[in-house]
């Protein structure tokens, strides 16, 4: 087999050629899986070994009658626990949704399994995707493949492990203020962050109608861009681009904001790279962004729509949240009609200014989280959660609000940071051009 986590590419080349099967891939799989299991790892909710393999075998049959539905036809793939998959429960890593299983697969899991993908399990969470950290209360943390006493980020931070400790090629997450995109970073993979809308979000648990997507987790651009055409159902042109000539942007104000060292030195280094490459790296002043603490000061959308889909369980189950997800959905209660409109008024004014911002540029590029990833010990006291979890999400979080759509590119000498690789709404496919070739250039 190509590599000992080899790309989407090198595992279907390897399946087409007859080096390896389904079968053995999954086995490969389900057997990393239950090593982390037994070692207390916590990614997992939830593993289907039966219906993987099951999977498996179908799919190595296909293509032994020449049939391969997709590059994914016959790899493992992980899912987020707050996507429904037939015949089992969607928790969305809560003990307060523990009802029946699901009728149906969401749309995205049916792509998925359209496409010959074989679904290994469901993937730890924070709960209902209410944290950049990933702290669970209910069913563990998920650590960082690098070091186990620092948090593996969230919201997907089991599918995030999941992809990094090679238990499945590639995982399905969800991204509202980060949730791809955080763990992506700090477990050294390549997350993309969609334009909202382009993947369906039917048959999943919502956190945000406004700011939620779905999106891909894995190991480089071209994996990421070959799961995003099956999720979203547009194979976009994500060759990517000469670097010499690109304009990237990069702002030093609100996202370059008391950066830890570490992460300072390596996205200045990137620069300095690009640059010699032939990029021109393009200051630009972007103050606006400053404001965005005060307008979401009362919890924002996301607490406004989570607290109208969760009112009634929280009324009904509330004793099993989790404190701390619970405390953040009940500020939506104190946001009334008007106080809403104000925050779309808000978010259509800061969308307008950086259309017109990042009008020439092929992309704009900062920190992905402004620090590495922290240490599980140092969050116990809840203003050191709440305070590490605002500034861990404070620059994914910009590219929601502005409705736009991202990669996180791991940096190759910078254990658990990434670069942030970000664009307009609807300039997906420039984005994974660029970001394809900042990739190639950094290796």
């Amino acid at each position: 087999m190509s590599g000992a986590h080899p790309t989407i590419a090198a595992l279907a080349a390897d399946l087409a050629a007859g080096r390896t099967t389904s079968v053995a891939l999954t086995e490969q799989a389900l057997a990393r899986i239950e090593d982390h299991r037994s070692q207390g790892g916590t990614a997992f909710l939830e593993v289907d070994a039966a219906g993987a393999l099951a999977a498996a075998r179908a799919a190595d049959q296909a293509r032994a009658a020449g049939l391969a539905a997709s590059p994914l036809a016959g790899l493992p793939v992980s899912i987020k626990d707050l996507f429904d998959v037939k015949g089992q429960v969607t928790r969305a890593g809560s003990k307060a949704l523990a009802g029946a299983p699901a009728s149906a697969d969401a749309v995205a899991v049916a792509r998925l399994r359209a496409a010959g993908a074989v679904l290994v399990g469901r993937t730890n969470m924070s709960e209902f995707a209410f944290s950049g950290l990933g702290l669970n209360p209910h069913y563990g943390t998920p650590r960082t493949p690098f070091d186990d006493a620092r948090i593996a980020g969230g919201s997907t931070s089991g599918g995030a492990v999941s992809v990094a400790q090679g238990m499945a090629v590639a995982a399905l997450g969800t991204d509202t203020g980060g949730s791809i995109r955080i763990p992506s970073a700090f477990c050294g993979l390549t997350g993309f962050k969609p334009s909202a809308r382009r993947v369906p979000l039917d048959g999943g648990v919502p956190l945000s109608t406004s700011l939620d997507s779905a999106g891909p987790l894995a190991r480089s651009v071209a994996c990421c861009a070959a799961l995003d055409a099956i999720l979203s159902g547009q194979t976009l042109d994500s060759h990517p681009a000469p670097l010499a000539g690109l304009r990237l942007l990069v702002t030093r104000d609100f996202v370059c904001d008391g950066l830890e060292a570490e992460v300072a030195q390596a996205f200045e280094a990137t620069l300095e790279t690009l640059s010699r490459l032939g990029a021109r790296i393009v200051p630009f002043d972007f103050p606006d962004l400053r404001r965005l603490p005060e307008i979401n000061a009362g919890g924002g959308l996301t607490a406004a729509e989570a607290w109208h889909w969760h009112k009634q369980l929280l009324g009904e189950r509330g004793g099993d949240y989790d404190p701390r997800v619970a405390m953040r959905i009940r500020r939506g209660e104190k946001l009334g009609a008007a106080d809403y409109l104000d925050l779309l008024a808000a978010r259509r004014a800061m969308q307008a200014r950086a259309a017109g911002l990042l009008r020439e540029a092929d992309a704009w590029l900062m920190p992905t989280v402004a620090v590495r990833p922290p240490r599980l010990d140092a969050l116990d006291s809840d203003e050191a959660f709440f305070a590490t979890n605002g500034l861990v999400l404070r620059n994914p979080s910009v590219v929601n609000f502005l409705d736009g759509c991202a990669v996180s590119l791991p940096l190759p000498a910078a254990q658990g940071i990434g670069l942030g690789v970000c664009g307009l709404g609807g300039h997906d496919a420039r984005v994974l051009q660029v970001a394809g070739a900042i990739e190639a250039a950094l290796r």
